[in-house]
């Protein structure tokens, strides 16, 4: 992935006194816009109530979705469960608009199978298509965004007809997007990918407490290498699932990744407190979702945090008498959240999307703390920045922020109208935090540097 440039020039007095002038050149990934990464964002509706529309990060946020419209069995539209009447509609938009960013309706959700395979036969189709394409151009929407759940075999004609006759109706001028199933028919997404802006993976509720599983992360960007011991299969991640539609031949440019703005509390049982513990059939745990906010603002203490390295996931691990207390809490944090703006650089992938916006929101917090994984993603996509250079004993210091699982490579030149790098140092980690490499100085004159991610 391309980074955006921008141009840092300065003069340390104390190393022109040494006989050496330095000039930097920061590459900075200032907002995954900039670069072409988006970070697309779920607002429900029926969250209006917890966060207004106009509270939304825009800052961060390159797309938000309005969730959603549902489809019915007879080709028409029910717009009222999920609460898209006019006047919310058109507060949505105008917020997304003012703000500078796209607005897009989603169609779908969790259980919308059955209206969506009415909906598409053969001659249900047409109307459909009409009603959507007519309610997104009547209310200003930007676009058209697909969540058909579960999406079947059986499905795969049904579903790739009305994405052609979808993307054909709306024109090109307007965007859309899918909210795709994780470990799902790759396939039929490589099939119809070229109708897509963005192939959006729902990389979570990757673990539930089902036959021959173990507890395991909601939306853990690896396996760890980690199978199955009832089946010998790796344990579903972001890799897992990224790989697969790579593999069936969608683009990596296409894909985004899926952050969780929330959590399971794994429970009962004979005890749970850590990944990977298996249970007895005849007493198998329960898991209970919980908003981040509410995860924070009930169960976190530092004892308690946990980052699994294997997985790359973030968890709480709490310990209660009698030992059906016992919880073991996966949830996306700020790390987790800037890890996975770090894969999707690694990967070239397109960017991430969130479901959902307001379960990160805190209304009674201090301005600029209202909403802490967004900031986080914020913090990860403006990084590499250059934050200081330091000269010791003829070296310089060169120091830039970072974002955890990130790679970086540091580049020098003594004349920039050349346009010839020499590297400095390769395959520097990212931390999250400041990291600080040095260059060891020969000669006198100009030294420029850069940084840049993925290297």
């Amino acid at each position: 992935m391309t980074n955006a440039g921008l141009n840092f020039g300065r003069n340390f007095a104390g190393m022109r006194r040494m006989g050496w002038c330095v000039a930097l050149v920061g590459w900075l990934a200032l907002g995954g816009w900039a670069e072409g990464m988006w970070i697309t964002g779920y607002y429900p509706q029926y969250e209006a109530s917890t966060m207004a529309a106009a509270q939304i990060d825009f800052t961060t946020v390159t797309h938000a979705i309005h969730f959603a419209v549902a489809p019915k069995a007879d080709a028409t539209l029910d717009t009222t469960s999920f609460g898209l009447a006019p006047a919310a509609c058109g507060a949505f938009v105008g917020a997304v608009h003012g703000a500078g960013r796209k607005a897009l309706v989603c169609v779908g959700g969790a259980g919308s199978q059955a209206g969506f395979e009415g909906a598409t036969t053969g001659f249900n189709a047409p109307y459909f298509v009409t009603a959507l394409t007519s309610f997104m151009r009547t209310n200003g929407y930007d676009g058209v965004d697909i969540d058909w759940e579960p999406l079947d075999d059986s499905d795969v004609e049904a579903y790739t007809n009305f994405v052609g006759a979808l993307r054909a109706a709306i024109g090109p001028g307007k965007l859309l997007t899918v909210a795709a199933p994780a470990y799902t028919e790759g396939a039929m997404f490589a099939g119809v990918q070229r109708n897509f802006d963005q192939i959006n993976i729902m990389t979570y509720d990757l673990s539930g407490p089902w036959p021959g599983w173990v507890t395991w992360f909601n939306s853990p960007i690896q396996d760890g290498g980690y199978k199955f011991p009832s089946t010998g299969r790796l344990v579903p991640s972001v890799d897992g699932a990224v790989a697969d539609f790579e593999k069936a031949g969608v683009a990596g440019e296409r894909l985004g990744i899926g952050a969780a703005f929330y959590g399971y509390a794994w429970s009962g049982g004979a005890g749970v407190t850590q990944p990977r513990q298996g249970w007895n059939a005849s007493n198998p745990p329960y898991m209970t979702v919980l908003t981040y906010q509410e995860i924070v603002a009930g169960y976190y203490q530092g004892a308690h945090y946990h980052w699994d390295n294997g997985g790359q996931a973030a968890y709480l691990s709490v310990t209660n008498s009698p030992a059906s207390n016992d919880l073991f809490i996966s949830y996306d944090d700020a790390k987790a959240c800037q890890s996975k703006v770090s894969y999707a650089r690694n990967h070239g992938l397109g960017g991430i999307m969130i479901w959902e916006v307001s379960q990160d929101y805190n209304g009674g917090a201090a301005a600029g703390q209202r909403s802490p994984l967004m900031l986080a993603l914020k913090q990860a996509l403006a990084t590499p920045r250059i934050l200081s250079v330091a000269a010791s004993n003829g070296n310089l210091s060169v120091t830039f922020s970072s974002a955890p699982l990130a790679n970086y490579r540091i580049l020098w030149t003594s004349n920039l109208a050349a346009g010839s790098w020499s590297t400095l140092s390769n395959g520097v980690s990212g931390t999250g935090g400041a990291v600080q490499v040095t260059d060891t100085l020969t000669a006198a004159g100009a030294r420029f540097y850069r940084v840049q991610t993925p290297p």
